[in-house]
C-alpha cells in the first residue's frame, strides 16, 4: 500500500514478502522411469550434400567407418564447429558418437587406467580424482598431472562436451593433454571393424595435425600407466597469455624414473608448442639416460640438450621464440628442482612452486556519498534494465523479430593490406539458391555518396580501385539467411595486385607516411631550459591498441517505409545523428526521412561511435535498392576486422630534471597508428597531448602530435581516447627518470604534482584539485609505506618471485575537444496518469546514463523513480545529438533533462501552489491538462566558458577534471612471466555521486579494462601466410584475451572521495563524470610490474645508472602491454639470457605488433 512520507514528501511504499511453502524432499519430481529405461536407436538422415548418422553401438559406428572412412566423427563438436565456423570447412558426412555406451567407459587395473575415448573432459576429471583417491599421490601422480591441466583447460562449458579422444585426434601442437599421454608413456586403442590396434603414444603424431590413426578406424580407448612406487617423477606444466581458458603457448609433461643410486633410468621430457606436434625433447631425454640426477653438471648439460632440442628460428610460427624457448628450460628447472628437493638433494627450493592466488575479496565505502544523498538522486539505485538484461529479457539489435522479406547481409572483405583491385566478380554467389543480391560502389547515388568520415571524407563504403588494409569493404552480399549470405561473400572472386605496405609506426616514421596533420602545445622554452638543468635524459614510451570486444558486435536492421522514401533503422550505434546523416547521403534522401533508434547497446566503449555507421549506411543503401528489409549482425571476427581498436602510440622525450627532483622542461613528439583513414586520430591525438603532463607541473613544455598513415584498419575512440596514451607516457618518463635519480617515483611524482591554483601545459588553472589529498589518502589507508618495507624484505627473500608497488595518480578533463558536440537536448512528457516519458540525446549502453537521467528527473518532478521511463534513444524525439562519449553524457543530457523539467515545474507551480504540497503529480498534470496547460517540455544545455584555440594555447579546454589515485601489489613468477595482482585500492573524486553504485561499478569496470590494456591484450598482426600479410591475427576470443576472473585484484578496494568541497564545479549535483577517468589507474598494476621487474634485474646486477644519461646500461624499458611474455624476457637471470634467439640477416618476426 501507498502511504505519504512524515515529511509529506515521495509516497513510500511497504513490500510485503510473499510466504513460500517449507521444502519437502518427498515432494521432489522424479526423472521419469519411463525415460530411464528408453533406449536409443540408431539414426540417419540427410540429403544429397550432408549425412548424419547417430550410431549407438560400437558395432554401428565401426561398420559407418569402413563405409565413410572420411566421415567426420563428432563427440563435443568443440574443435569441428570452428572448422565449420571460421574456417568454412564442408564434413558430408558426420557421426555423432555420444550416445556409445562403450566409449564412455573406464576402468582402473593394476597397472593402467583405461578410459573411453569419448568420456567428457569433466568426467575425466572425476575420474582421475577416483583413481588418484585409490592409487595414492605417488602411483597417481600421472591423474594428478591430467587433473591439474584440466583444470584450466578451456570453459567449464567446453569440459562437459570435449574429449580426450578429439584432443588427441586433432593432433593439436599446443594441447594440454597430449604431452601428459606422451610423457606418461600412454597407448591409444584403436579399433577397426576387423581388429583392435595398440598404439603407442610416441608413434601417434606423424605431422602436423596427422596421426597414425588408421582411416577406417576410430579411437576406443586410452590406456594411462600408473607411476612406480618409487623413484618416479611426473610434473605437468603450462603457460599461457591468461591463466583460465586459454590456449597453451608452451606446455610441458616431464617425468624421471630414477634408480635407487639416483641415476636416471627413463627421461621422458614432453612439450607442446615447441614444434608442429607435440614432441619430445630427444637430446634430453638421451642426455640425462645413465646421468646422476644430483651431480651439478647434469642440470647444465640436460638444459644445454634442451637448448639444442628447440633451437627455435627468429622468425618461428607462432612467434615469441625467445620466451617459448625460456618456457621450456624454464619448466625443466622447476621440475629438477622440485625432483631434488623430493629426494632430499640440493635444491632452489624457491623455483618450485607455482604462482597461486586467492579468492577476490573487496570493499567500496558505501558512506563516502551518503552526505550528498537526495530523494532520489545520489542513491544507489539499481540499474533500471538490470533485472531484464540478467534475466535474458532485453531486447538487443539483433533480437528483433525478422520481417516479411527480410534479407540478410554480409560483407565481402579485402583478404590483403593494400592493392590494386584488378576485377571483383560476384556471379558465383549470385548463382547460389537463396543469394538475391550483391551490392557494392557502383549502386551508390553519386561517387561523392560512397565517401564517409567527416570533416576530410577520406574513407569509401565500398572499396573502389584500392583496397588500403585487409578487411576493408568491398561489397555486401544479401541472401534469405545469414549462412547464405556468408557463403556467398566466400564465393565472390577478388584479383588483386599487392602494393607495398606500411604497417608499424615506425616504418610510418621512417616512410614519412603521415596525415597532413601537425599539433602542438608550447608553454616556456624548453630548449634554453634544458642548458641550466642538473641532468637531461632522453628515452622513449610505446604501448599498444586495445580490441574493443564489446559482447554485442556491430549490428543493425534496416526497414525502408513504401512513401516518400522514409527509412528506420535499428542500429548498435552511440552515435544515431552521425547515422542518420549518413544514411540520407547514400540513399539521397533528406535527413528527415530517416528515423534512427537505439534501444539499448551491448557495450560500446568508443568503438561504436563512428565505425558503426558503415555498416548502418551500407545496410541502408541495400534496402533501398532491393526495397527489402535488410540485417546483418557482424560475427566477433568481421567486427574485430573491420571496426578498429584503440590509437597504439610511441613517445619519444626529452627531459631536464634538477637535483632535488624538480622537472624544469619537457621536450615531447608524440605520434599515433591512425590506420589508413583520418577517423577519429586527430582528436585523439590532440587529447594524448593535453594529458601527456600526466598529473605534474612541468613549467616548461613542448608537445608536438604527428598522425601516422598505416595500411592497418582505421583506429577508433576508444575509452579515454588518448588520454590513457598520453598519461602512460608521462608515468614512463616520470618512472625511468626516478631509476636514473636514484630517487623512489613516489616521492619524485609527490615533488612534481600539481598543486590547487597551478597552471597546465596549455594554461587551464586547476580547480577543485585534490589530486595531492588522495595521494596521500591512499598511501594512508593502503599501509602503503609498511607494504613498501614489506616487499623490500621479500623480494631480499625470493630469488624467482618479486613483488612490486606502484601509486599512480590521474586526472582526466570532461569535455569533447570538438567544441560543437558539448550540447544536448531532452524532450520530457507528463501523461494523465502522472507517469513520466523522457528522451534524450545519449544512448545507454550498460553504463547506466538511462539510470541517471531517470533518477534527475524523477528528483525535479519530485516523483518515485518507477514512474520515470526512458523508452529509446532516436533521431525523431531529439534532433542533431551528440554521441554518447566523452564521459560527458552525464552532464550534458542530464541538465537538458533537467532544463525541461524545470520548464514543467514552472507551468505546474499554479496548481502545486492550488493542491498544496501533497498533491500528486497525477493530481497536478490532470488540472493542468484540463486548463490546457502544455505537458511537454524541450530542454536544451551547452557546456559553458569553453573553447581552446590550437597554437595560440589559450582557451579553456575542459569544463573540469576527474581525478583518482590508484595503489597497485602484484607478484611475479619471473621462472615463468606469470603475474598475479595481490591488492589494489583505488579513490576516484567524482563530486557528489548521481548514483554511488553505478560510479561504483564504472570505476571498477575500467580499472579492470584499463589492466587489460596495460598487462594483457595484445594485438599482433600476420607478417606473412594464409589469411595474407597485414591480417590481423588477433580476430577472436582464442587469440585476444581480455581480462577473466583470475586478472582482478586479489583484494580491491574502492572509495570515493569525500568531506570536501568543490567549489567550482558547476554540474548536475556537482557530479563528475566517471566511464572514461578511472580506465588509466589499471596502469597502476603496469608499473608495479614494472617495480617487481627492477627488483628482479637488481638482484643479477642489471640496473639504471644513475646520474647519466646512458643508453647501454640496465635500465629498465617496458612496453605496453606488459604480458607474460615481456615479463620474462626482462627479467634478465641466466636462462632469459641463454634462451633469447636472435634474428639473422633479413629475419623478421612472425607477428607485427603496430
Amino acid at each position: 500500500m501507498d502511504g505519504r512520507g512524515p515529511d509529506g514528501g515521495l509516497p513510500v511504499k511497504t513490500f510485503t514478502p510473499p510466504g513460500f511453502i517449507e521444502y519437502n524432499p518427498e515432494t521432489e519430481l522424479i526423472f521419469p522411469p519411463a525415460l530411464k529405461k528408453h533406449a536409443f536407436r540408431p539414426l540417419a538422415f540427410g540429403n544429397k550434400r550432408k549425412r548424419w548418422f547417430r550410431p549407438v553401438t560400437l558395432a554401428q559406428l565401426l561398420e559407418i567407418k569402413r563405409a565413410y572412412p572420411g566421415a567426420k566423427i563428432v563427440g563435443g563438436s568443440t574443435e569441428t564447429q570452428i572448422e565449420i565456423k571460421f574456417k568454412a570447412l564442408q564434413y558430408p558426412v558426420s557421426v555423432y558418437v555420444g550416445d556409445i555406451a562403450e566409449l564412455r567407459q573406464y576402468a582402473l587395473k593394476d597397472d593402467h587406467l583405461e578410459v573411453g575415448g569419448n568420456i567428457t573432459l569433466t568426467d575425466l576429471e572425476r575420474v582421475c580424482e577416483e583413481a588418484l583417491e585409490h592409487c595414492g599421490e605417488t602411483r597417481g601422480q600421472i591423474f594428478t598431472a591430467v587433473h591439474k591441466q584440466l583444470k584450466y583447460f578451456a570453459g567449464r562449458q567446453i569440459r562437459n562436451v570435449g574429449t580426450p579422444a578429439g584432443n588427441l585426434v586433432t593432433a593439436s601442437p599446443i594441447s594440454d593433454l597430449n604431452p601428459v599421454f606422451m610423457a606418461a608413456d600412454a597407448v591409444v586403442v584403436a579399433k577397426t571393424l576387423d581388429k583392435e590396434i595398440e598404439i603407442p603414444m610416441a608413434d601417434f603424431f606423424t605431422g602436423y595435425r596427422r596421426t597414425a590413426l588408421p582411416p577406417d578406424a576410430v579411437l576406443a580407448a586410452i590406456r594411462i600407466p600408473l607411476a612406480q612406487e618409487k623413484n618416479e617423477f611426473f610434473r605437468a606444466y603450462k603457460q599461457a597469455k591468461r591463466k583460465d581458458d586459454d590456449i597453451a603457448i608452451v606446455t610441458a609433461a616431464l617425468k624421471l624414473r630414477l634408480s635407487d643410486s639416483g641415476v636416471v633410468e627413463v627421461a621422458n621430457l614432453v612439450y607442446g608448442g615447441m614444434a608442429p606436434t607435440t614432441v619430445a625433447a630427444k637430446q634430453a631425454n638421451a642426455y640425462l639416460a645413465g646421468k646422476k640426477l644430483a651431480e651439478l653438471e647434469t642440470l647444465e648439460g640436460a638444459m644445454n640438450a634442451l637448448g639444442l632440442d628447440f633451437d627455435l628460428q627468429f622468425g618461428v610460427p607462432g612467434g615469441m621464440a625467445s620466451y617459448r624457448k625460456s618456457l621450456a628450460l624454464g619448466f625443466f628447472y622447476r621440475f629438477y628442482h622440485e625432483v631434488m628437493q623430493a629426494l632430499g638433494g640440493e635444491a632452489d627450493a624457491q623455483a618450485v612452486p607455482e604462482l597461486e592466488r586467492d579468492i577476490s575479496t573487496g570493499t567500496e565505502d558505501k558512506a563516502a556519498a551518503a552526505a550528498y544523498m537526495q530523494e532520489t538522486v545520489g542513491k544507489s539505485s539499481p540499474h533500471v534494465a538490470a533485472l531484464s538484461q540478467a534475466t535474458g529479457a532485453a531486447q538487443y539489435t539483433d533480437d528483433i523479430p525478422p520481417m516479411k522479406n527480410e534479407l540478410y547481409g554480409c560483407l565481402v572483405l579485402s583478404k590483403v593490406a593494400h592493392a590494386k583491385l584488378l576485377s571483383v566478380d560476384p556471379s558465383p554467389a549470385l548463382n547460389i539458391p537463396g543469394v538475391v543480391d550483391y551490392v557494392d560502389k557502383n549502386d551508390m547515388p553519386t561517387p561523392e555518396a560512397n565517401r564517409w568520415g567527416a570533416p576530410h571524407f577520406d574513407e569509401v563504403f565500398f572499396a573502389e580501385d584500392e583496397v588500403h588494409t585487409a578487411g576493408q569493404p568491398i561489397g555486401l552480399v544479401l541472401a534469405t539467411s545469414a549462412a547464405r549470405a556468408a557463403e556467398g561473400a566466400r564465393a565472390v572472386k577478388v584479383e588483386y595486385e599487392e602494393l607495398p605496405a606500411v604497417f608499424t609506426i615506425e616504418e610510418a616514421i621512417e616512410k614519412e607516411s603521415f596525415f597532413d596533420c601537425f599539433r602542438e602545445i608550447k608553454k616556456g622554452d624548453p630548449a634554453a631550459e634544458f642548458s641550466t638543468c642538473d641532468h637531461v635524459f632522453t628515452g622513449t614510451a610505446r604501448m599498444g591498441g586495445q580490441e574493443h570486444f564489446y559482447l554485442e558486435t556491430n549490428a543493425a536492421v534496416v526497414i525502408p517505409k513504401p512513401e516518400d522514401g522514409e527509412m528506420e533503422i535499428w542500429s548498435s550505434t552511440q552515435n544515431p545523428n552521425e547515422a542518420q546523416a549518413y544514411a540520407s547521403r547514400v540513399c539521397n534522401v533528406k535527413s528527415n526521412k530517416i528515423v534512427v533508434r537505439v534501444k539499448r547497446l551491448g557495450g560500446g566503449f568508443g568503438g561504436k561511435e563512428t565505425r558503426s555507421v558503415q555498416l548502418s549506411s551500407i545496410l541502408a543503401l541495400a534496402a533501398q535498392k532491393t526495397r527489402r528489409p535488410v540485417r546483418c549482425m557482424l560475427t566477433r571476427e568481421e567486427d574485430m576486422v573491420t571496426s578498429g581498436q584503440r590509437h597504439p602510440f610511441l613517445g619519444r622525450w626529452k627531459v631536464g630534471v634538477n637535483r632535488d627532483g624538480k622537472i624544469q622542461a619537457l621536450d615531447l613528439d608524440v605520434f599515433n597508428n591512425a590506420g589508413w583513414s583520418w577517423d577519429l586520430s586527430a582528436a585523439v591525438c590532440e587529447r594524448a597531448m593535453s594529458h601527456s603532463d600526466g598529473c605534474y607541473r612541468i613549467p616548461n613544455m613542448h608537445v608536438r602530435g604527428r598522425i601516422c598513415k598505416t595500411n592497418t584498419m582505421s583506429n577508433t575512440a576508444f575509452r579515454g581516447f588518448g588520454g590513457p596514451q598520453g598519461m602512460f607516457i608521462a608515468e614512463s618518463y616520470m618512472s625511468e627518470v626516478a631509476d636514473r635519480l636514484g630517487m623512489p617515483v613516489e616521492t619524485f611524482r609527490a615533488i612534481n604534482m600539481y598543486q590547487p591554483g597551478d597552471e597546465t601545459h596549455f594554461n587551464q588553472t586547476l580547480t577543485d584539485w585534490h589530486v595531492p589529498l588522495m595521494y596521500q589518502q591512499v598511501q594512508d589507508e593502503s599501509d602503503y609505506a609498511a607494504r613498501r618495507e614489506a616487499i623490500t624484505q621479500f623480494n631480499a627473500e625470493h630469488k624467482w618471485r618479486k613483488r612490486g608497488l606502484a601509486l599512480i595518480p590521474t586526472k582526466f578533463g570532461i569535455s569533447f575537444t570538438a567544441l560543437w558536440f558539448n550540447q544536448a537536448g531532452a524532450l520530457v512528457h507528463i501523461y494523465h496518469d502522472g507517469s513520466v516519458l523522457v528522451a534524450h540525446g545519449g544512448t545507454e549502453m550498460g553504463q547506466g546514463l538511462h539510470t541517471k537521467m531517470a533518477m534527475i528527473a524523477a528528483q525535479a518532478l519530485r516523483v518515485p523513480l518507477e514512474d520515470v521511463h526512458i523508452s529509446e534513444t532516436a533521431t525523431n524525439t531529439i534532433a542533431n545529438a551528440s554521441p554518447t562519449a566523452a564521459s560527458a553524457s552525464s552532464d550534458l543530457n542530464g541538465y537538458a533533462v533537467l532544463n525541461a523539467c524545470a520548464q514543467l515545474n514552472a507551468r505546474l507551480a499554479p496548481y502545486r501552489a492550488r493542491l498544496g504540497p501533497a498533491a500528486t503529480l497525477q493530481q497536478l498534470a490532470h488540472a493542468a491538462y484540463f486548463d490546457r496547460v502544455n505537458l511537454s517540455a524541450q530542454g536544451f544545455y551547452k557546456t559553458p566558458e569553453i573553447g581552446y584555440t590550437w597554437g595560440a594555447n589559450t582557451g579553456k579546454m575542459f569544463f573540469y577534471f576527474t581525478q583518482g589515485v590508484a595503489a597497485a601489489e602484484v607478484e611475479l613468477d619471473t621462472l615463468t612471466g606469470a603475474a598475479t595482482t595481490r591488492r589494489a585500492d583505488l579513490k576516484m573524486d567524482v563530486g557528489r555521486s548521481l548514483n554511488p553504485a553505478i560510479d561504483y561499478g564504472q570505476i571498477q569496470g575500467a580499472f579492470v579494462q584499463g589492466l587489460g590494456l596495460f598487462t594483457m591484450e595484445e594485438s599482433l598482426w600476420l607478417r606473412a601466410g594464409a589469411q595474407g600479410a597485414g591480417a590481423l591475427f588477433t580476430r577472436g576470443p582464442g587469440a585476444y584475451k581480455i581480462p577473466g576472473f583470475r586478472d582482478i585484484p586479489q583484494v580491491w578496494n574502492v572509495s570515493l572521495l569525500k568531506d570536501v568541497e568543490w567549489q567550482d564545479l558547476r554540474t548536475v549535483q556537482r557530479s563528475r563524470g566517471v566511464g572514461e577517468p578511472p580506465l588509466f589507474m589499471g596502469s597502476a598494476v603496469f608499473f608495479a610490474i614494472r617495480d617487481a621487474l627492477v627488483a628482479a634485474r637488481r638482484q643479477y646486477g642489471v640496473e639504471a645508472a644513475v646520474g647519466e644519461d646512458a643508453t647501454a646500461d640496465g635500465l629498465l624499458r617496458l612496453e605496453s602491454p606488459a604480458t607474460a611474455e615481456r615479463i620474462r624476457l626482462a627479467c634478465a637471470d641466466p636462462i632469459v639470457e641463454r634462451s633469447r634467439v636472435r634474428p639473422k640477416e633479413g629475419e623478421k618476426s612472425f607477428f607485427i605488433a603496430i
